[in-house]
C-alpha cells in the first residue's frame, strides 16, 4: 500500500457523511445517486443536494471504496472493500504495541 492510497482512504473515512454513505451501501448495493440522496433524508433527516452527494461519492470512488456500474442510463454505486482497505483502516494498530497508551 502506498502513502497516496493511505491518504485517499483516510480522507474518505474522515467525513461522517461518507461513512454514512458506506453504511447505507453496505445494506443495499447498486444505489443510484437519487437513492443515496433519499436514504440520507430517510435515515438522518438531513437533506443533501445531489451535487453534495455526488462529490462525496467521487471521494469514495477515488479511494477505491466504491465502484460504479450502469443499470440502463442510471449509474449505480456499490461498495468495493478490498483487503488493502482493511489494512489501511487498521494502520494505527502497529503503533499500539510500541508504546501507545492503553
Amino acid at each position: 500500500m502506498t502513502d497516496d492510497q493511505l491518504d485517499l482512504v483516510f480522507k474518505a473515512l474522515s467525513d461522517s457523511t461518507r461513512r454514512r454513505i458506506i453504511e447505507h451501501l453496505s445494506k443495499q448495493p447498486a444505489q443510484s445517486l437519487f437513492e443515496v440522496c433519499a436514504a440520507s433524508v430517510a435515515e438522518d433527516g438531513i437533506a443533501l443536494s445531489r451535487q453534495t452527494v455526488s462529490q462525496h461519492l467521487a471521494v469514495l470512488e477515488r479511494a477505491g471504496l466504491i465502484k460504479t456500474s450502469w443499470k440502463g442510463r442510471t449509474k449505480a454505486h456499490s461498495l468495493s472493500i478490498q483487503e488493502w482497505h482493511i489494512v489501511a483502516a487498521s494502520w494505527l494498530t502497529r503503533y499500539k504495541q510500541n508504546g501507545g497508551e492503553t
